[in-house]
């Protein structure tokens, strides 16, 4: 049976079952009944049916057709199809509910305002859809599909949701034993249920309470998860400047972080695999452990915090501050890096031959460091294990040696412990970084040819107790040879030149002419002898007649050591005998005779001239010997450029790894806009060697930025002098000046702030620059701005 309610009636009575229903424009059905079997309801553009139970039949409301207070149970089903609306909620917010095994199936276009699936009910809402004002989801009530949540979703104990989109409008609240699978999250989310596979991007917001969980949620695209005490995230993947951020007594297990993501631990994190860009920050508190640190990811450890077990992968990078603790095994795989503070304990393990990524710093006035240092190994100088110690000068160090320590006694008396297990076994040699210590390895390469009574003797050749011609006041005299030793050098290409250890070569009649007589190899720590003093020969490489000979990669040299240190001739050139200033032990003695080995000496004390690096007296030397080049035979053709420029490219960087650029730049002035709750930022710039931009003939091979004098915070409360990088004990990455109101930048320099920007909205920060420049623009920086001016 078939009966119609036509426009301008309302109709409210019991039909007979198999009755079908058809409201009109205009017509309204209301509080009807079908009987218990069959029947349809269809609502037409205009008509309105409200305040009906839907049992047993299908309800279609149709494009333009409205719904109001439905209650759907049993076998029943409403269709809202494209352009219809079905309102289930009241004006005071009282939902009517999809129960009982009812359906409510929500087509794209369609629109439902409000109301509540439980007890077996389910809303279909497919992409395209909308949900709109409150909706419940209850105890074994589903939600599903791809529809657009736009306000306010409530996922109650035993209620489940299965995909959906909240808009960034909209608000999800995830009660204890609620559930919500493969949901996009653009807006915010509280989660004290469970939250899986969500996708979070668009600026969406979830915050994990006390009992929630999440697992395999992907944040991207400034999407935020933040677990809260209690909290657990699982199986988490950050991307493209998604963020986690564990508070205390929060966990997470199993993240991957990748292209700019970011995860922030002040609780615990475990099983975390941290990849190309991305950046975990362990803040006071927080505890790390089982990490992965693959090729361009980033692990810092902030004063207070803890990190256990960590893998770091070539091209990985873990830092831990001062104050940071180091519980676990560190391993640290060649090519990886590890900088660390010499009191954050922990073990860290060097596989390898030939590992040079570990960095301890904290160690300019001496100390212990508490960590251990395992799996100390290698073949030799240049192919061994190597550990940077930041900031120590090693002129006039000396070390000794123990089965499992070194000791390393400063020039001002203070001494530096090493805890390395069987470095007695392995070796241990105290040499130059390139960045402002002074032990020098003096070598002459194999075919040297050493001056003797008997002749010029290959330096091979030369054995303890032969004689050799020493030169005193330029008298000549012999003496004798007390030691000789010898050593193999690998060179390091990915260093500057003077630190890779491609060895010298003096061209024939580069100094004058027959000297040298012919073409002279030697390292580049050798000294060279003219006017009384002795001059390294790094200093006075021209790239024409004295060059870095980069055709040899691997070579060996010897050391020569006569009763004294004294002027001696190589190769027709006056030169230096070996001075031991601690780095004997790098060398194998030749011959079958063994001595002990003596006290170090020093340049002051014993040398048997000055050393002199004074610009004033080698820069002339430098200029007169290149003025040659046309009277050498075989000169060099620099290749390389050597363009410069005084732009320092200057910006910050934060704790997350954003960039910040000037917002300002009036001449030395410049300005940056600062975000809310900036406890640091780093200063960075372009950076370059005075000995590479000016001449070698400068005796400063520190990488220098920017010199900064005052430094100002500007917030809306007051203006802060900001004066960490002028103290006597500076940040890191910061270099002192003969200015006492300026300091040194080395191209990344860490400038704490204090808590001045904590309560603060944001902040103007200041940087009066005093010295820049000039830097030499690397062959790929070209290349990257032609691209960018094309």
């Amino acid at each position: 049976m078939a009966t119609d309610v036509i426009s301008g009636t309302v109709v409210s009575k019991t039909y007979s079952q198999n009755t079908d229903i058809t409201v009109l424009s205009g017509g309204i059905l209301s509080s009807a009944t079908i009987g218990s079997s069959g029947g349809s309801i269809h609502v037409l553009s205009g008509g309105l049916v409200q305040e009906t139970t839907v049992g047993t039949y299908q309800e279609v409301l149709s494009a333009g057709a409205s719904g109001y207070l439905q209650t759907v149970s049993g076998t029943g089903e409403i269709v809202v199809e494209s352009g219809a609306v079905l309102t289930e909620q009241t004006s005071d917010y009282q939902n009517h509910s999809i129960y009982s095994g009812g359906q409510v199936y929500l087509a794209s276009g369609g629109t439902l305002v409000g109301g509540a699936v439980q007890s077996g009910g389910i809303l279909t809402a497919v992409s395209g859809s909308l949900i709109s004002g409150s909706f419940v989801v209850d105890n074994e009530g589903l939600l599903s599909g791809n529809g657009l949540v736009e306000q306010k979703l409530y996922v109650l104990d035993g209620g489940n949701v299965n995909g959906t989109i909240l808009a960034s409008s909209a608000s999800e609240s995830i009660y204890s034993g609620g559930n919500v699978s493969g949901q996009t999250i653009n807006g915010s989310a509280n989660v004290a249920g469970t939250l899986s596979g969500a996708n979070i991007a668009n600026g969406g917001q979830v915050s994990v309470l006390s009992g929630g969980v999440t697992s395999g949620d992907t944040i991207t695209s400034g999407g935020k998860e933040t677990v809260f005490d209690g909290g657990v995230a699982s199986g988490t993947v950050l991307s493209n400047t998604g963020m986690l951020i564990v508070n205390v007594n929060g966990s997470a297990n199993g993240t991957i972080a990748s292209s700019l993501g970011y995860m922030g631990v002040l609780g615990t994190a475990t099983n975390t695999t941290i990849g190309n860009g991305a950046i975990v920050d362990v803040e006071q508190g927080g505890s790390v452990t089982g990490n992965t640190i693959n090729n361009g990811g980033s692990l810092f450890g902030e004063p207070g915090s803890v990190i256990g077990a960590t893998t770091i992968s070539s091209g990985g990078a873990l830092t831990a501050s001062s104050g940071a603790t180091l519980s676990g095994d560190i391993i640290l795989q060649n090519g990886g890096s590890a900088t660390i503070w010499n009191n954050v304990g922990g073990t860290i393990s060097l596989p390898g031959d030939s590992n040079g990524g570990l960095t301890i710093s904290g160690l300019e006035n001496g100390g212990t460091v508490s960590t251990i240092i395992d799996n100390w190994s290698g073949n030799g100088p240049g192919d061994s294990d190597s550990i940077d110690l930041a900031g120590v000068s090693a002129a006039g160090a000396s070390y000794s040696l123990t089965q499992d320590q070194v000791v390393i006694t400063l020039a001002n008396g203070n001494t530096i412990t090493l805890n390395i297990p069987n470095v007695l076994d392995h070796g241990f040699a105290l040499v130059d970084d390139g960045h402002g210590g002074a032990t020098a390895e003096v070598c002459f390469l194999a075919g040297s040819m050493i001056q003797t009574p008997e002749g010029d003797v290959p330096v091979e050749n030369i054995r303890m107790g032969d004689t050799v011609i020493a030169y005193v006041q330029g008298v000549a005299q012999p003496t004798t040879v007390t030691w000789t030793g010898k050593a193999h050098v690998v060179v390091r290409p990915h260093l500057q030149d003077d630190e890779a250890g491609y060895p010298v070569r003096i061209l024939k009649d580069a100094i004058s002419e027959g000297v040298p007589y012919k073409d002279m190899l030697i390292t580049s720590e050798h000294c060279l002898f003219f006017d009384g003093k002795f001059v390294p020969v790094r200093m006075l490489v021209n790239g024409f007649s004295i060059f870095y000979d980069k055709s040899i990669t691997s070579y060996d040299y010897y050391h020569v050591e006569t009763e004294q240190h004294f002027v001696i001739q190589v190769d027709g050139m006056l030169t230096e005998s070996y001075l031991d200033t601690g780095n004997r032990r790098s060398f194998r003695q030749e011959g079958s005779v063994a001595t002990l080995a003596s006290k170090f000496l020093t340049w002051e004390h014993d040398a048997g001239a000055p050393l002199c690096v004074d610009r004033s007296f080698v820069e002339p030397l430098f200029h007169k010997l290149k003025s040659r080049e046309n009277a050498v035979v075989g000169c060099q053709i620099p290749t390389v450029s050597t363009e410069q420029t005084n732009d320092p490219g200057l910006h910050l960087l934060t704790h997350t790894g954003a960039v910040i650029r000037p917002m300002r730049n009036n001449g030395q002035q410049y300005s940056f806009m600062l975000p809310p709750g900036t406890k640091s930022v780093r200063i960075v710039s372009r950076a370059s060697r005075p000995a590479d931009v000016i001449g070698p003939f400068v005796d400063d091979r520190r990488y220098l930025g920017v010199a900064v004098t005052n430094i100002h915070l500007l917030s809306a409360k007051n203006q802060y002098d900001i004066t960490a990088h002028l103290q006597a004990e500076k940040p890191e990455g910061w270099y002192a000046t003969d200015w006492t109101d300026c300091a040194w930048t080395n191209g990344n320099a860490e400038l704490p702030l204090g808590e001045y920007m904590l309560d603060c909205k944001m902040g103007i920060l200041s940087i009066t620059v005093r010295a820049a420049g000039p830097y030499l623009v690397h062959a790929e920086e070209m290349t990257n701005l032609d691209e960018v001016s094309a």
